[in-house]
């Protein structure tokens, strides 16, 4: 059995465009947190920072992480923050989780 899933990423929007990117991945949030083996979906940002959109995802197994771009409408939702991003997205930080406390 795989351990429990947790991913961390960075999306930098272009200047002026952080709220429509944010809204985007709160609508991706909606489409996956009923996906199989969705457990934390966040979605968030630094008030500093007025580009930079973060997301923390906690899954059951990397492959529900990996199925949960499959639901219907997920991809229509990356191509449309696609092109308001500044630059494409680096891969996030796929961290342990040591303790996960109410999941």
């Amino acid at each position: 059995m795989e351990n429990q899933y947790l991913l961390h990423g960075k999306l930098t929007a272009k200047p002026g465009q952080q709220k429509e990117l944010a809204d985007i991945l709160i609508q991706a949030s909606q489409l996956v947190s009923m996906a199989k083996g969705c457990q934390l979906y966040v979605v968030s940002h630094d008030r500093e920072d007025e580009v930079s959109v973060y997301v923390t995802e906690i899954w059951d197994s990397k492959t529900d992480h990996d199925d949960s771009l499959k639901v219907e409408g997920v991809r229509e939702l990356i191509m449309k923050a696609m092109p308001i991003l500044a630059a494409p997205p680096a891969k996030g930080q796929e961290l342990e989780i040591l303790r996960a406390l109410g999941i």
